[in-house]
């Protein structure tokens, strides 16, 4: 088998590296730059080492750079007991310590929600700097002004870069879990770019998820969270057809899903409900959407009555959005849903995509072809992701054969 590449390596190691740096130095924006430079100084090396174990390699002399910048800064003494400590393997199975350290800090109730979410992105995916401008919707400059204010920001309010317990983790445990979550969508519809997904992205929020259900394992909130990307991942290979093209829910070929990860999430759901959180009534949902024989055989009551919980507890645009699709599908309930879409794109703006495309959606079954092309040609036009704007393209091809 051949070595990996060193681009290789820097997509897989680049986020745990950080995390090490930033956890022994106690800043994130020293530890981006030495191991920006370890791989810097790796590309042009010629040691063997490098070959055997990159990792190693890479982590030592990122630490070496860090420890020559601190002493450059007069902060060594400070410093130097945490850098001389043994460090883990920076190679691991699971999200590890310090991933889930690095991800506990950038989750700080001193940033905003966007902040963390650009860093998470940034620091704990290894997501470049201009793909994070694109799934936030702002300039690439201005992306990374944001992230160097975020940094600092960590650096002036002492964040610690370790993994709360105890009180703390509780208080904490909501603001990550969000995050998680925000990583694995930006992951599971990339923002823009002709591939529908970012999988290094959805499969680092699952780990961390996985991490998370280990330092809480009591948590049912984490256990939903937990649940609802399992099922989701499982769900992953049926979003698209063999020529490439995307498939929705509705006709998606249920023998591609995988059935290690749908029973692992079912179970998890299951236990998870009772909580009655966010995350535990998106995994019940789910549930049953994935233990239906088909898409038109769900339990759609019962799917509506955790999407009126879901509302009640997490009153977003998203779940209303949501909730109207659901309801489109009880009996005489669509041309209602329609227009209680109509009003939540007044009063939430920035739901837009997610109405126009519920919009279209809902006009197609309807049989009202004209107004469904028109709708569907308005999702496609705000719509950045190639695959999915050709989605939309799809189906005004079909709305036009009628």
């Amino acid at each position: 088998m051949a070595a990996p590449s060193l681009d290789d390596v820097f997509r897989r190691e680049w986020p745990r590296l950080v995390a090490v740096i930033a956890r022994t130095t106690g800043d994130l924006a020293l530890a981006e730059d030495a191991v920006q430079e370890a791989f810097a100084r790796a590309a042009a090396a010629r040691d063997r080492e490098i070959l055997i174990n990159p990792a190693a390699w890479l982590t030592t002399v990122a630490k070496r750079i860090a420890i020559d910048a601190l002493r450059r800064e007069a902060r060594l003494v400070e410093r130097l007991p945490m850098l001389a400590a043994e460090e883990p393997p920076a190679v691991s199975d699971a999200a590890g310590d310090d991933r889930l350290a690095l991800l506990f800090a950038v989750c700080t109730p001193a940033l905003e929600p966007d902040a963390r979410l650009a860093l998470a992105l940034r620091f704990v995916c290894g997501v470049p700097t201009a793909e994070i401008a694109a799934v936030l919707l702002v300039s690439h400059p201005a992306m990374s002004a944001r992230l160097t204010r975020a940094k600092r920001r960590i650096a002036e309010q002492h964040v610690r870069f370790t993994v709360p317990t105890g009180a703390e983790l509780a208080a904490r445990l909501p603001d990550v879990l969000a995050t998680v979550h925000l990583l694995y969508t930006t992951g599971h519809t990339a923002a823009e770019g002709a591939d529908l997904r970012r999988t290094g992205v959805t499969t680092t929020a699952v780990e961390l998820a996985r991490a998370l259900r280990g330092v809480a394992p009591a948590d049912l909130e984490v256990a939903g969270l937990l649940a609802l990307l399992l099922l989701t991942e499982a769900r992953a290979p049926g979003r698209v057809r063999p020529d490439g093209s995307v498939a929705s829910l509705e006709v998606a070929d249920r023998g591609t899903w995988d059935p290690a990860l749908l029973g692992e999430g079912l179970d998890l759901a299951t236990a998870a409900l009772a909580g009655g959180g966010r995350f535990s009534l998106e995994a019940g949902i789910s549930g049953l959407h994935t233990s239906a024989r088909d898409f038109a055989s769900a339990d759609w009551p019962a799917i509506c009555r955790l999407y009126d919980r879901l509302v009640e507890r997490w009153p977003s645009p998203a779940a209303e959005v949501a909730r109207l699709v659901a309801r489109s599908f009880l009996p005489g309930e669509g041309p209602v849903s329609l227009e209680a879409l109509a009003e939540l794109e007044m009063r939430a703006p920035a739901a837009a995509r997610h109405v126009a495309a519920a919009r279209a959606d809902l006009l197609r079954r309807m049989q009202r072809v004209e107004e469904a092309r028109a709708a569907y040609a308005a999702a496609r036009s705000i719509e950045r992701n190639a695959a999915v704007r050709d989605f939309y393209g799809a189906r005004i091809a079909e709305l036009e054969q009628r």
